[in-house]
C-alpha cells in the first residue's frame, strides 16, 4: 500500500451559482472515524443533486462534507475503528453523503460494496447512487412485481437507464418517456418495451393504448403538472413514486381520482436516510441485484467522462439534458 498523503485536490463549491463556481482547491485528507473507510477515488458519479447543491438549493445534511459528490469507486486505503467488511487494497464502490469530488473520500463501511469484475472502475463510480435509488424506490417503495407494468419518466437519465434494466431483469413490462429519438432508441436497446417521446406524444393517451388499465408503478422525477397526469394514467391500486421535482415541487391534483383508483403516492430522497437504512438497502442489493451485475446482465449506461478538474464541464453537460446515461469524473 502506498502512503496516504496529508493533502489532496478537491473540487469545491466556491459560492452558490452556475458550473463556473466549481473550483479545484487543496484540502487535508480526512481520517476515517468509527465504522468508516477512506477510499482513494478513481471515479466519482455526477448526479442531479450535485447540480442542486451547487446552485444553493440542496444543502448537505448535518455532519456531511460540504463537497459535492454522492457516489465514488476506488481503493480502500485506511480503515476506521470497527470497520471489518472491507480490507486495505479492496476495490469498492459506495454511496456517500458528500465529498465525492476529491482524490480521497470517506465512506461508511456498511455502505461500500465490492466492485464486481464485470465493471470497470469508471462504471463502478456510476453505479451506487442510481442502483440504490432505483432499488429503494421501484422495488421497496413501489413494490414492482414480475408481470406488472412500470412507467419510467426520464428513461434515458442515469436513474432511468438503471430502472429500465432492473425492471426488465425482475420480469416487468417497461414503458419510458424520453425527449428524442436517440434517447428512445437507447432505452429500447436496454430492454424497454415502449418509448414515448413526450415532446410529440401525450404519455397519458399513449399509456392507455399500450396497457389494459395503465401502469402499476410510475417512477417520476418531474413532479409539477406530471402529478395530475400520473394519477390519470396509473392503474387501479397503482403506486407513484416521486424521486425529484424537475418540473416543480408544487402541484394541483384531483385527490378524488387518487381515492377512486386507490393510488399510493410516495417518494424519497436517499441523502437524509439514516446510515442504518442505507446499510439495509446495500444488504438487499448485495443479495438480489449483485448477482445480475456480476453476470454482466446489468451495468450502468455511460454517457461521458471528465477529469476531476473539469467538473464544471460535467455539470454543463448534465444541465443540457442531452446526456444518455451517466456522467462520471475520472481521477
Amino acid at each position: 500500500m502506498e502512503k496516504v498523503p496529508s493533502q489532496m485536490t478537491v473540487v469545491a463549491i466556491s459560492k452558490p451559482g452556475g458550473p463556473e463556481v466549481l473550483l479545484p482547491e487543496a484540502r487535508p485528507v480526512p481520517a476515517p472515524g468509527p465504522d468508516e473507510i477512506l477510499i482513494k477515488v478513481k471515479a466519482a458519479g455526477v448526479n442531479r443533486p450535485d447540480v442542486a447543491q451547487r446552485s444553493g438549493s440542496y444543502p448537505p445534511p448535518p455532519g456531511a462534507s460540504d463537497l459535492p459528490g454522492l457516489e465514488v469507486a476506488g481503493e480502500v486505503v485506511a480503515l476506521g475503528a470497527g470497520s471489518n467488511r472491507h480490507k486495505l487494497g479492496d476495490k469498492v464502490m459506495s454511496l456517500v453523503a458528500g465529498g465525492g469530488y476529491a482524490q480521497y473520500c470517506i465512506a461508511q463501511d456498511a455502505q461500500a460494496m465490492a466492485v464486481p469484475a464485470s465493471l470497470s472502475m469508471l462504471e463502478a463510480g456510476a453505479t451506487p447512487e442510481t442502483l440504490m435509488t432505483v432499488w429503494h424506490n421501484v422495488f421497496e417503495r413501489g413494490g414492482l412485481q414480475a408481470g406488472e407494468t412500470i412507467l419510467i419518466h426520464g428513461g434515458s437519465s442515469g436513474i432511468g437507464t438503471m430502472a429500465v434494466q432492473l425492471s426488465k431483469a425482475f420480469g416487468a413490462k417497461v414503458i419510458v418517456t424520453v425527449g428524442s429519438k436517440d434517447k428512445a432508441d437507447a432505452c429500447l436497446r436496454l430492454g424497454a418495451d415502449h418509448a414515448i417521446n413526450y415532446k410529440t406524444e401525450d404519455f397519458v393517451a399513449a399509456c392507455k393504448s399500450l396497457t389494459s388499465g395503465g401502469p402499476n408503478v410510475i417512477l417520476d422525477m418531474v413532479g409539477g403538472d406530471y402529478v395530475e397526469r400520473n394519477y390519470e394514467t396509473a392503474a387501479a391500486d397503482g403506486r407513484i413514486v416521486q424521486i425529484a421535482t424537475l418540473g416543480g415541487a408544487k402541484f394541483t391534483a384531483n385527490i378524488a381520482r387518487l381515492m377512486v383508483k386507490r393510488l399510493h403516492h410516495t417518494g424519497s430522497t436517499l441523502r437524509p436516510h439514516s446510515n442504518a437504512d442505507k446499510a439495509a438497502m446495500v444488504a438487499a442489493i448485495e443479495a438480489k441485484v449483485m448477482p445480475l451485475l456480476r453476470e454482466g446482465r446489468i451495468k450502468p449506461l455511460m454517457d461521458s467522462t471528465f477529469p476531476l478538474e473539469r467538473a464544471a464541464d460535467a455539470h454543463r453537460r448534465m444541465e443540457t439534458s442531452a446526456h444518455i446515461g451517466k456522467i462520471v469524473l475520472e481521477l
